[in-house]
């Protein structure tokens, strides 16, 4: 009597990742990335001076950040999933192209935990720096309120002072006012118009250019003419301050798209240099 035969499939022995090889790869990289990272900050590439005419600007920032991120994930990601590549364990009983494809997923996983652990690491970083700078940015802003006039800044209620002031205001301002009142109702005024675009509107001039009449004895014409002067600066500065912020927001928006390349170009290369560490692995001696 014949005994059939049945096809039985074998379940390998050997694990299909080298997890050991995987995590010595993602710490190679990461360790790389964090050291080429703390270089480009020696070199000015992730540093911006506050100071005019000093350091690059923005838009050389971005620029030098993105080619520099690249740089990062291409080195890194070469030499990190190169040693995951070679450290695996070797195939046994699998097709070439399996072993090849095997290699590559390493390289690719040692890539991947370690774009984890250091996305972690500058998260954290990113984190202080910017509670520092929100801070500091406070700290300023109080200072310049300060500065601006003790009358607007002992009230906490700044933004609905300037509407009570309109209800009291007088046609003919008191010139025998305290400076300091005269200076904390024009800073808010000024406060108003500096966050509404700049404009002031032509009530509110008429009546900057009376107090000016009425502190300094200038006439009702020069004193009009200071306040469109005046005017004029705090919406240009108010200006300024936009385009300043529409060029960051630019390049914040630019270097995010070069950090998704980057990061795609290193999970290439890992994948490329896993399966040439493989093969390095399997040359014989």
């Amino acid at each position: 009597m014949a005994i059939a035969e049945q096809n039985v499939v074998i379940e390998p022995t050997q694990p299909t990742v080298s997890w050991g090889a995987v995590i010595g790869g993602a710490f190679i990289i990461a360790a790389t990335s964090i050291i080429l990272l703390a270089l480009g900050a020696g070199f000015g590439l992730s540093a911006v001076s506050p100071w005019p005419q000093q350091g690059a600007s923005v838009t050389t920032f971005a620029i030098g950040t993105a080619v520099w991120l690249i740089v990062v994930q291409w080195l890194s990601a070469a030499l990190g999933a190169y040693v995951a590549g070679r450290l695996g364990a070797r195939w046994v009983g699998v097709t070439l192209h399996e072993a090849y494809f095997r290699d590559t997923a390493h390289g690719v996983l040692a890539w991947a935990v370690a774009a984890v652990f250091t996305i972690a690491f500058l998260a954290s970083a990113i984190g202080a720096v910017a509670g520092g700078a929100a801070k500091g940015a406070t700290q300023i802003a109080a200072a310049s309120a300060q500065g601006a006039g003790a009358g607007a800044a002992a009230n906490p209620a700044a933004p609905s002072q300037y509407f009570v002031d309109t209800l009291f205001r007088k046609d003919r301002p008191d010139a025998n006012a305290s400076p300091q009142e005269v200076r904390g109702e024009t800073a808010r005024i000024l406060t108003e118009a500096a966050t509404g675009g700049g404009d002031v509107p032509a009530g509110d001039k008429t009546y900057l250019a009376r107090l000016v009449s009425a502190q300094t004895g200038l006439s009702q014409e020069d004193a009009q003419k200071r306040v469109d002067d005046v005017v004029a600066k705090v919406k240009a500065a108010e200006q300024k301050t936009r385009q300043a912020a529409e060029e960051a927001r630019k390049a914040a928006r630019n270097t995010a798209y070069f950090i998704a390349l980057s990061m795609l170009i290193g999970a290439f290369i890992a994948g490329v240099a896993g399966k040439i560490g493989g093969n390095r692995r399997d040359m014989p001696a």
